[in-house]
């Protein structure tokens, strides 16, 4: 008998022919999900039949030389003429290859394709190779881009399939999945939950509002899988409204998950702890850099799920969703056949990556086209996304009656001021009783904070640690709460996912959508009359910080805008922002070509994923990180490190007390002697004094203030 594996005591075998059909039988299940049950049932059926090996068979009983397995089952699809699904089977292991060229001697596609393998032929007398049909699939433009995602999703099913059986084997049926409620069942909750909002008739009132716009989510929820926008102004209860939508639209067309997609980790934790209240923690996934679970059982579950989302509602950050669509790993893969039949919400869909805005919407064009998913665009500064779309997908606006909505919900004037020098901005601000001023410069903001003098006045910026952090919103939560004096000079990581209500909000002008999400800080509550509640624009006049580069080409687009139009907060000057933005931007939407390689792969067939996978980084890192070990729990964690521990869960714990500072900037604090390595990942603060409870981790320093030690 031919083994696929051993149990970890010895005492249990599985046969390569009992592992072979118990993949095909997950993986078809899986790829039904996008009808191609006989592809996955195929891939599944082959991957391991390079198990047939003598090598392969002395490696697993007699701990033997390493032996290639994965391309046995891909030369024999090759042979048949399926190259797609050759690509699947010769990655399963060591991830998707780049095509190459037929001949070449690499590891790429074609060159495996090419190599010598041991002899598998017994694997005759067990399997037959099923037919593969043609794949229902539209092509979107020349076809490679599409052909190339279908081969992803079909990877990420056979990746799943291959994971899920040898757990099954080697757990001895111990672990057990799919804990969780039906959509129906989640639906329900949410009905439950919003009952009592829903007796609200009146339009004059905040309330009221919010509920004519749940109630149109819910109605439109019964419309057909397809693309849709919605368009809520701050305020107007998008969290709940969206999630009703999708509720209702996953139960109408007979969906399987809900996915949320979120630019901040900071809105993805404030999001998750609604949706776990109304629908039970066991419902819900958080999956993101942030994210430990404390509780055994949860953590369990949580971890399993995280591997392939396998929970009805998941909340991830646009980081997460898009690198793993574009990734070649099987440890990234994994998940994405779950999309497949999912409602997906893209919330503050501004915020999508702009020197990646081509391949995130070439990668929504085709979930919705091709894969039975929904996608929503919202947030409350639309996009002007529509002609990255297909022609066949016209988005349907779910808000009813947007352009008044806005007017209703607007609680601040915005109002352009022109230039400030650091001196007036700090003589104005500092007379203010509760203000906020966001900055575009963290040291910016680090320098004018210890310019202001008096109680009540705080920093925010992420020169200081997420717990750290956390202690300061919750102060300055309690202040404004009790009208204390509160004056908070912050950069941008309050804009988004950060309850805070002022009575006044200076803006340094940015983009247009920062400055309207800034605007959203400003009588958040509507509690005050909006002519009394300002939003103050304005330019820096010595600009010797210098502008961070991302911000420079939507800071001359804004300045556009403040010319041409009296209110820069209305739809029209949002909508010709985007548009300015867009069309300067031009091939920089798609700034490593990544939708013209899959495009030219169809050629010879030849498809670059392993090289797009090290390409497609939302987040450049050029950043290095140092760990504050000031609290307890810090230093716990570095001593964890020092021993040599590592785990993912340990990773994430350590980022809450972790910084992250540009290559330039680590150049001068480490050339003046101020840190110290603690391992590959993390450095340390020599002295505990460069960072203060009041602003963080000093950064006034350059290579000429070295230190002696």
């Amino acid at each position: 008998m031919y083994l696929a594996h051993i149990s970890k005591d010895k005492a249990r075998k599985q046969s390569v022919c009992e592992h072979l059909n118990g993949t095909a039988i997950l993986c078809g299940e899986f790829s039904s999900s996008f009808d191609c049950r006989e592809w996955g049932y195929g891939c599944g059926l082959v991957h391991d039949i390079g198990k047939y090996s003598k090598g392969f068979q002395k490696r697993l009983l007699n701990c033997g030389i390493k032996v290639d397995h994965a391309t046995a089952g891909a030369k024999e699809l090759y042979s048949n003429g399926n190259i797609l699904a050759a690509y699947c089977v010769a990655g399963h292991h060591s991830g998707l290859p780049d095509g190459g060229t037929k001949g070449d001697a690499s590891s790429s596609f074609y060159g495996r394709m090419a190599k010598n393998i041991e002899d598998y032929e017994d694997f005759h007398k067990e399997i037959e190779i099923p037919a593969f049909h043609d794949i229902p699939l539209k092509p979107i433009g020349n076809g490679g881009y599409s052909v190339s995602f279908f081969i992803r999703m079909l990877f990420s099913c056979l990746v799943d399939a291959d994971y899920l059986d040898t757990e099954e084997f080697m757990s001895d049926g111990r672990i057990v999945r799919g804990k969780y409620d039906s959509m129906e069942v989640l639906l329900q909750k949410l009905l439950d939950y919003v009952k009592p909002w829903l007796e609200n008739d009146d339009s004059n009132t905040v309330n009221g509002r919010r509920t004519k716009i749940l109630r149109t989510c819910m109605e439109k929820g019964d419309g057909a899988q397809g693309l849709y926008r919605l368009t809520v102004p701050t305020g107007g209860g998008k969290t709940i409204s969206s999630l009703a939508f999708a509720l209702k639209h996953a139960v109408r067309n007979h969906m399987d998950r809900i996915i949320y997609v979120i630019p901040y980790t900071s809105i993805i934790e404030q999001n998750s702890l609604i949706f776990k209240k109304i629908l039970g923690v066991f419902n819900v996934l958080e999956d993101h850099s942030n994210v430990v679970y404390e509780d055994g059982e949860e953590l369990e579950l949580k971890q399993l799920a995280a591997e392939n989302w396998d929970l009805p509602v998941v909340v991830t950050t646009n980081v997460q969703f898009f690198e793993s669509l574009y990734h070649n790993k099987t440890s990234k893969c994994r998940k994405l056949h779950n999309i497949s039949r999912s409602v997906i919400i893209f919330d503050e869909a501004q915020m999508l990556p702009v020197n990646y805005l081509k391949p995130c919407i070439q990668a929504i064009n085709e979930l919705v086209w091709n894969y039975h998913c929904t996608a929503v665009i919202c947030t409350a500064t639309q996009p002007a996304l529509q002609n990255f779309f297909i022609s066949q997908l016209k988005a349907v606006e779910i808000c009813p009656d947007v352009k008044e909505q806005y007017q209703f919900f607007k609680r601040t004037e915005v109002i352009f001021k022109g230039e400030y020098t650091e001196e007036s901005l700090i003589k104005e601000f500092e007379h203010q009783h509760q203000a906020l001023c966001i900055l575009n410069n963290r040291k910016r903001v680090q320098r004018i904070f210890e310019n202001l003098s008096g109680e009540g006045i705080f920093h925010l910026s992420t020169f200081m640690y997420p717990k750290h952090r956390s202690r300061i919103l919750d102060t300055i939560r309690s202040r404004l709460k009790k009208g204390e004096k509160c004056l908070v000079i912050a950069t941008s990581l309050v804009e988004a996912g950060v309850d805070f209500d002022f009575n006044t909000v200076y803006r340094e002008l940015a983009g247009l959508d920062s400055v309207i999400q800034a605007a959203g800080r400003c009588n958040r509550e509507g509690k005050k009359n909006k002519n009394a509640c300002q939003t103050i624009v304005f330019t820096i006049e010595d600009d010797s910080m210098g502008v961070p580069a991302e911000l420079k080409l939507p800071i001359e687009m804004a300045k556009k805008i403040v010319r041409k139009y009296e209110d820069i907060s209305s739809l029209d000057a949002i909508k010709e922002y985007f548009e300015l933005l867009y069309y300067y931007k031009g091939s920089g939407l798609d700034v490593k070509y990544i939708v013209k390689q899959f495009e030219d792969g169809m050629k010879s067939y030849s498809f670059p994923f392993k090289s797009v996978a090290e390409q497609f980084k939302l987040i450049e890192s050029n950043t290095v990180t140092i760990l504050i070990d000031k609290e307890e729990q810090a230093k716990e964690i570095v001593k964890r490190i020092q021993r040599g521990e590592q785990s993912r869960e340990l990773m994430r714990e350590a980022g809450q007390y972790c910084i992250n500072i540009y290559k330039n900037d680590f150049e001068n604090l480490n050339g003046a002697g101020l840190l110290k390595n603690l391992d590959t990942n993390y450095y340390l603060l020599r002295n505990e004094a460069d960072y203060t409870e009041e602003s963080g981790l000093k950064m006034e320093v350059s290579r000429g203030d070295a230190v002696m030690f």
